[in-house]
């Protein structure tokens, strides 16, 4: 070939339209991910790559690659679905909360929860009759109420003529579930779905591994042996039919055929096998609580509104410090920093190197490490609604445990009638109040493992607290699409408040917001 004819054609590949696109099925996870890492290292088709590579091949280089380098860039090209079902509402929240995530969870909007049953934790001891009477008396409070709070809702909202009644009842059931959700437990049990690669998948099952509570733990474990072990695959089904529809036919069976169509797949028997507890994260976790109590004093916690946008320039070792001890008290963030600000620079120093002491050589910072950003919102809600809040994940989020310290919520909304109205106040008022005495008789028992398990009792009306640091496009996204007329009140009212907040401290910033004013009655047939 000519130098002119070897240059015209690299001008068709530069400028022709020769360009390939194709999506791939078919392909275990790992696999895939080994030969979408071979774009590196070799000039070899995604299609050439997978004819070439086995699963024993794939086990190989991430063992070299992956383990032994630390390339681990390369378990983020492996997605893997999984099914968690029929777990705690606290360990849901527990297992959800990675900034990587990407999943549903059953909706306590459109099912009926009663049928979800819940979880009892193991070494309850003599507890455990007291346990089941106050998480059974929860979901009879759920019952009445979503019954009330519907029977309420029919007499003041009549249905329109153009609507099917099986939508007219759909609509307001959905309307009263968001009542009676306040009354759950974080006992309750529900399922969700995720959707993560390898690495989230990994850190998560790391986490869990950590946590405080036996359920989150065995929990921990059983995801490490679903990713490493057989997955459940929906062709083998009509894989079996079919080979079965050909042994009739020809009265033989192929050994081959059959190999191919119910072969078994791991979805990621190398990336995650590894997987162990946290000792940066436990023992950092023990370190921070210590030093917030130490630093508190045991003095009261302040009043604070339900959003609290943090104003104020603040160097970032204060940020950084108030941040790390945040999670591991009750205290809001304001009334944190301004014992942190107080301190000389060597204590804010030590503090801040109580996050990094127990750090090992492949261990992620915290999430506290993560300053700088220009909106923080220290917000207080219900359980139940930041739950929803909780699906952000364009932020850096910094959760409190769970406690009675901040009381409850109401669920009461413009538009729809109170629970003074439908009859319901006390019922509620009764059955939250009977949750907090069991909750603190469980708390305060004696019993370690029982004292361990008080925050299953906890309904999802409790006040929860959670720091929120965003950039400004955030903070309009989260505002905008909270604050729908189809949302729950609770977390419309959040996104209002933030709203609010930022008109507050940023006025010429609040027109770029698109937002629902939620103080106005909703039409509560529009979904």
């Amino acid at each position: 070939m000519s130098e002119q004819a070897g240059a015209k054609q690299v001008e068709t590949d530069v400028y022709g339209s020769g360009t390939d696109v194709y999506a791939v099925q078919g392909a275990d996870p790992e696999v895939l991910a080994y030969a979408m890492a071979k774009y590196s290292r070799s000039a070899l088709t995604l299609k050439e790559s997978l004819k070439e590579i086995s699963a024993q091949r794939a086990e190989q280089f991430l063992n070299t690659f992956y383990f032994q380098y630390g390339h681990r860039s390369i378990a983020d090209l492996a997605h893997i679905p999984m099914a968690i079902e029929r777990l705690s509402l606290l360990a849901a929240i527990c297992l959800v909360d990675e900034q990587r995530w990407d999943g549903q969870e059953r909706s306590t909007r459109y099912q009926d929860f009663r049928k979800s049953g819940w979880f009892t934790p193991a070494g309850l001891g003599d507890q455990a009759d007291a346990f089941r009477a106050a998480v059974s008396a929860l979901f009879g409070a759920y019952d009445g109420v979503s019954q009330g709070m519907l029977a309420a809702l029919k007499r003041v909202i009549a249905r329109p003529e153009e609507m099917k009644a099986d939508a007219y009842e759909r609509t307001l059931k959905a309307r009263a579930f968001d009542v009676a959700r306040y009354l759950l437990p974080l006992a309750t049990n529900t399922s969700l779905g995720q959707i993560v690669n390898a690495r989230t998948l990994e850190m998560q099952v790391s986490r869990l591994l950590t946590s405080e509570f036996a359920e989150i733990r065995e929990l921990g474990e059983k995801l490490r042996a679903a990713a490493t072990g057989p997955s459940w695959d929906v062709r083998h089904e009509a894989g079996k039919s079919l080979m079965e529809e050909l042994e009739a036919a020809s009265g033989m069976r192929d050994a081959r055929v059959e190999q191919m169509v119910l072969r078994e797949v791991k979805a990621a028997p190398t990336l995650v096998k590894y997987a162990v507890a946290n000792e940066y994260q436990r023992a950092t976790r023990e370190a921070l609580t210590q030093a917030a109590a130490e630093l508190m004093g045991g003095v009261e916690i302040e009043t604070a509104p339900v959003v609290d946008l943090i104003e104020g320039v603040e160097s970032m070792e204060i940020e950084l410090a108030t941040s790390l001890l945040y999670p591991h008290c009750h205290y809001s963030y304001r009334q944190m920093r301004g014992v942190v600000a107080g301190l000389n620079g060597v204590r804010v120093a030590e503090l801040i190197a109580v996050g990094t002491r127990h750090r090992g050589r492949h261990d992620e910072l915290l999430r506290a490490f993560h300053v700088g950003a220009s909106l923080k919102f220290d917000i207080l809600m219900d359980v139940g609604g930041f739950r929803d809040m909780h699906r952000h994940r364009r932020c850096t989020q910094l959760l409190q445990g769970f406690t009675d310290m901040h009381g409850w919520e109401v669920p009461d909304a413009p538009g729809q009638p109170t629970l003074q109205e439908a009859g319901l106040e006390e019922a509620y008022d009764a059955a939250m109040g009977a949750a907090f005495a069991s909750y603190r008789a469980l708390r305060d028992s004696g019993v370690t493992e029982a004292a361990e398990s008080a925050q299953y009792l906890l309904p999802l009306g409790t006040r929860c607290r959670a720091m929120f640091k965003m950039d400004f496009a955030e903070a309009v996204y989260i505002a905008e699409l909270r604050s729908g007329v189809a949302g729950h009140y609770s977390y419309r009212r959040v996104a209002w408040e933030m709203y609010e907040a930022v008109k507050r401290q940023y006025p010429g910033m609040a027109g770029m917001f698109r937002i629902e004013d939620v103080t106005v009655p909703v039409d509560l047939l529009k979904r």
